[in-house]
């Protein structure tokens, strides 16, 4: 009888000390957007990658980067990716975050990557080139990595932004815009793209990427977020790490697919895989990543968005993703180096 108490006893202490453990990290909520070049946070939850390293991870969605960074800012996510579109200009402005991870983007090897961004246009239309889209309306969401690129295209080609119509469209609505002829131009990422090339039969990619700009993003968070916990941010880091290898490993497209589409609204498992070949999952941040980030800048001042350089020391601290890579160098062994 003893022996049954004292058993009945030792697991209900166990299970207490079980709670208290969970209800002292409490839930992490990790920022995604809605398309591929989220997976990682997706298959990371979903594939049990952030249990693994006794994280309970929680994804929260939002449409665009700077969304994220709203809520980032009102303390509804922990860690928030964003783009070298968007944080340059946020930096300057006197957000007080630093960069812990990788999330998206090739800028670990060199300081452009935006083959998921593209312009399409209506069918049978006349425009085959940027000239071409003088006077025309042009759908894009503005703010965003799509917006950057398209401003840096305008500008290398000399046309100014007066001399077409820039109309705001929420990606979700790009699609329903387009088909109906509301827009003759639409500049998106993936999967949005390839979904209205399959869906608006007869429409055409003019451009697509050409090494103009980096759409890469990094996981940050506030500081106090950071380093309140050293051990919990560096977790954080080893499951995205993990996760990242996971996304990256081509025996695992089909379960990939299956994860993305439950996440990115209106998109099917074949077309999030046929779709992930434009993006780089890398988490890694390094020396090109520093390049990526003050030609962004110049790129931002040239498009009267900053004032003046920013320091990117100031905002990555490495320290984290190096600890996981030296640990773990089996995460990134499918990765070419730093040129």
């Amino acid at each position: 009888m003893r022996k049954g108490v004292r058993a009945i006893l030792a697991a209900s202490v166990l299970i207490l000390s079980a709670a208290e453990i969970s209800d002292a990290a409490g839930v992490v909520r990790i920022g995604a957007a809605s398309n591929t070049g989220s997976l990682v946070a997706f298959v990371g939850v979903d594939k049990g990658f952030f249990a693994k390293h006794g994280i309970d991870g929680k994804v929260v969605v939002r449409n665009t980067g700077p969304e994220l960074s709203k809520s980032l800012n009102a303390g509804e996510i922990d860690f928030a990716p964003t783009a070298l579109a968007i944080v340059p200009v946020a930096l300057e402005r006197g957000l007080n975050v630093r960069s812990i991870v990788g999330f998206v983007g090739s800028s670990y090897i060199k300081p452009t990557d935006d083959n998921m961004l593209g312009i399409v246009v209506q069918p049978g239309s006349a425009i085959n080139s940027i000239a071409d889209l003088k006077g025309k309306k042009v759908g894009i969401t503005f703010g965003t990595s799509a917006d950057f690129y398209f401003q840096e295209i305008l500008k290398k080609n000399k046309l100014p932004l007066s001399a077409l119509t820039r109309m705001n469209v929420p990606p979700l609505t790009a699609l329903s815009l387009f088909d109906g002829g509301g827009a003759e131009a639409m500049v998106i990422w993936e999967p949005y793209l390839t979904s209205i090339l399959d869906k608006v039969k007869g429409s055409k990619i003019i451009l697509r990427g050409g090494d103009h700009v980096c759409f890469c993003a990094s996981m940050h968070a506030i500081p106090s977020n950071i380093y309140k916990d050293p051990d919990l941010t560096q977790r954080v880091v080893h499951a995205m790490s993990e996760a990242a290898a996971f996304v990256r490993d081509p025996k695992n497209l089909d379960e990939v697919g299956r994860i993305g589409a439950r996440y990115v609204r209106g998109m099917d498992a074949e077309l999030i895989k046929r779709t992930h070949k434009y993006w780089v999952y890398d988490m890694r941040i390094g020396k090109n990543t520093f390049v990526a980030f003050n030609a962004s800048v110049k790129q931002l001042i040239a498009q009267k968005k900053m004032k003046k350089p920013f320091d990117p020391a100031r905002y990555y601290d490495i320290t984290f993703i190096k600890r996981t890579m030296e640990l773990h160098p089996e995460w990134f062994k499918d990765l070419p180096g730093e040129s």
